[in-house]
C-alpha cells in the first residue's frame, strides 16, 4: 500500500515528501514530511515482532504515562516522549489488507542519534535518557503490560537452551568450543543470579525497554542534551540491571561485539562511569538497595546471556544471527566472553563507582 494512503489513515493530508531510511534492521522505516511537520511511518516486521497489536498497546500505556510526568514536571512532551499518532478509529496503528501493522510517530524536531561514541558527555546524557524512562515509570504497574518476547532476558533459560544444544551437538562443532563451554558452565550461577533475586522477591520488576543501545536516544542537535528513548518495540516487564546492563556492554567495551582477536578486548571504566553518572544520577534514592547492588552483576549476566545466545546460535548452525564469515558466532562468543572476564575483574570498582554515584547524587 503507498504510504500516501496510510498517512491519510492517520489524518495526514496534503502534498507529501516520502524517503525511505535505512537506518535499523527489523522494521521498513519512512520520513515523510508535510507543509508543517514530519513524521516516522513504519511498518511493523511482523517475523519478529508476532503480536504488534500488544506491542502497540505496551507503547500507548507507556508513552502516555510519561507524556503526564513530564507535563506534571514542566516539560515539553513533545521533544522528550514519542507521540504517536491515531486513526479515525482511536487505534494507534492500522492493518492493511495483508495483515500488515502500520504505525506513525511524529518526528522530534532539531534531534539526532549516535550508533556510537566515545564522547563522555553523549554517554552521561545516554544514561540519564534512560534513567529517565525508569523514573518516570517506577509507580507504573509492570504486570500490566503484555510480555511481547517470552523469556526475552532470562538468563537461566538462555543457558539451558545452551546446555541442551551442547548434549545434541547436531553441528559436531562443539570441540571446538569446549572452552567457551567450561567458562558459561562455571558462570550458571552467577550470571543468572538477578534472575533468581527478582523469583525469589529481592528485587522488583520495572517497565524495561531491553534494547538500551546510545541510537535508541535522541539527542538536541545543538546542545547534545538527552531529548527521547525511541524503538519502543521491546518495552516489557524486565530488570533495570539488564537495561543499565546492556547499555554499557555495548558502550564500554574497547571492540566491536565480534572482534576476533579478544585481546583487545577490554571493558572500560571511563565509559561504564560516565554512563552510570547519568543513569544513577537520575534515579538516586528512587532505586532500592538490592537494585544498586544488582547493575554491576547485572551488567556480567546480560553479557554471559549474549554469549550464550551467540554460541547456541553457532553449535545448531547459525540460523539466528546474521554471519559473514564461517566461525562468525563462535568470535563473537568468545568476544563477550573475553568482555565478561575482564568485568567480572573489575567488579567490584564498577560497585564502588555506582555507591559513589548515588551517594553524591
Amino acid at each position: 500500500m503507498e504510504i500516501n494512503a496510510i498517512c491519510q489513515l492517520f489524518g495526514i493530508t496534503g502534498e507529501l515528501e516520502v524517503k525511505q531510511l535505512k537506518s535499523g534492521n527489523i522494521n521498513s522505516t519512512y520520513l515523510v514530511t508535510s507543509a508543517d511537520q514530519k513524521y516516522i511511518v513504519q511498518k511493523i516486521n511482523g517475523y519478529v515482532f508476532k503480536a504488534p497489536e500488544q506491542i502497540m498497546s505496551n507503547i500507548a500505556l507507556t508513552t502516555e504515562h510519561i507524556r503526564q510526568k513530564i507535563l506534571a514536571e514542566g516539560g515539553d512532551p513533545s521533544r522528550q516522549v514519542l507521540h504517536f499518532l491515531s486513526t479515525a478509529e482511536g487505534k494507534n496503528f492500522w492493518k492493511d489488507e495483508d495483515g500488515s501493522v502500520w504505525r506513525i510517530y511524529v518526528f522530534v524536531p532539531n534531534s539526532v542519534a549516535f550508533d556510537a561514541t566515545d564522547d563522555p558527555t553523549i554517554l552521561r546524557n545516554a544514561g540519564a535518557a534512560f534513567g529517565n524512562f525508569q523514573r518516570n515509570l517506577l509507580d507504573f504497574d509492570a504486570a500490566s503490560l503484555y510480555e511481547t518476547i517470552s523469556d526475552f532476558h532470562n538468563t537461566p533459560k538462555r543457558l539451558d537452551t545452551l546446555f541442551a544444544s551442547v548434549e545434541r551437538d547436531e553441528c559436531g562443532r562443539v570441540a571446538e568450543a569446549q572452552e567457551l563451554i567450561d567458562y558459561l558452565a562455571a558462570k550458571r550461577e552467577l550470571a543468572g543470579s538477578v534472575v533468581r533475586q527478582v523469583e525469589c522477591g529481592e528485587l522488583p520488576l520495572r517497565v524495561t525497554h531491553n534494547d538500551t543501545k546510545c541510537n535508541n536516544v535522541l539527542f538536541d542537535a545543538d546542545t547534545g542534551e538527552e531529548l527521547a528513548v525511541i524503538d519502543l518495540d521491546t518495552i516489557m516487564p524486565g530488570l533495570m540491571a539488564y537495561d543499565f546492563g546492556d547499555a554499557v556492554r555495548f558502550a564500554a567495551c574497547t571492540t566491536a561485539e565480534d572482534e576476533p582477536d579478544t585481546s583487545k578486548v577490554a571493558f572500560d571504566l571511563d565509559k561504564f562511569t560516565a554512563f552510570a553518572e547519568g543513569f544513577v544520577g537520575k534515579l538516586g534514592d528512587t532505586m532500592t538497595e538490592a537494585e544498586l547492588d544488582s547493575l554491576a552483576v547485572g551488567t556480567f549476566g546480560i553479557t554471559i546471556e549474549l554469549a550464550s545466545r551467540f554460541l547456541d546460535d553457532y553449535l545448531t548452525g547459525d540460523k539466528y544471527f546474521a554471519t559473514n564469515r564461517p566461525k562468525h558466532n563462535l568470535e563473537r562468543t568468545a568476544c563477550q566472553i573475553a568482555l565478561a572476564k575482564d568485568m567480572e575483574r573489575k567488579m567490584e570498582q564498577m560497585k564502588t563507582i555506582l555507591h559513589s554515584i548515588r551517594s553524591n547524587a
